[in-house]
């Protein structure tokens, strides 16, 4: 059975790292999707972890080998999704998750239709700004960025296919993995098993 991919955002790229990492301790057969950026590593970050921290002439050459599944450039620096990475994993029946901001997830869900999209939104854009500032990995300069950006970001909703509001942190993991585990026993991916248990059924 292919696995599927679950594209995850958010306006401005906030509020979803520690509910992810939980996801993916907490639930069997799923696997993360380490991007590709040109931005520089944060303190307590590794590189091939959160990811994969390369060169603007490393990332070219990714572009111009066409391993990216997309790429866009944000808040000044490029990130891009590995093509060969999610592609192995579903085919060997892992679930991914790829998180990624707005730009690539609209890239990403023009070619992979069949993927699910989950847009995590903080419960006002107060709590945002409080928790984008309290990060300290920004200067004020690129905090005033992102919070514009988020203006415009959030409005992604309305193309996702599920929505988590990231106020109570295990309230929002339990949805994040309702949602994997209901994806998880759709029809369509059981025909399999589907079959083998109907032909028990045949006269």
């Amino acid at each position: 059975m292919k696995g599927s991919l679950f594209i995850i955002s958010s306006p401005s790229g906030g509020g979803k790292g520690t509910l992810i990492r939980r996801a993916l301790a907490e639930l069997d057969n799923l696997r993360y999707s380490v991007s590709y950026t040109t931005r520089k590593m944060r303190e307590g970050e590794a590189d091939g972890v959160e990811y994969h921290f390369v060169s603007v002439g490393e990332f070219e050459e990714l572009m111009a080998d066409g391993d990216l599944l997309e790429y866009a450039l944000v808040h000044g620096n490029y990130y891009g999704t590995s093509k060969s990475q999610i592609e192995t994993a579903t085919a060997e029946g892992f679930d991914v998750i790829l998180e990624i901001d707005v730009q690539g997830a609209k890239i990403v869900r023009r070619k992979r239709e069949e993927a699910i999209n989950i847009f995590i939104l903080p419960p006002s854009f107060e709590v945002l700004a409080e928790r984008l500032k309290n990060r300290r990995t920004e200067t004020e300069d690129q905090l005033a960025i992102r919070l514009e950006n988020a203006r415009q970001e959030v409005m992604f909703y309305s193309s996702c296919d599920y929505i988590i509001v990231n106020d109570d942190l295990e309230t929002a993991v339990t949805d994040l993995k309702s949602i994997v585990r209901a994806e998880r026993v759709r029809r369509n991916r059981q025909m399999d098993t589907l079959r083998d248990i109907l032909t028990t059924f045949e006269s």
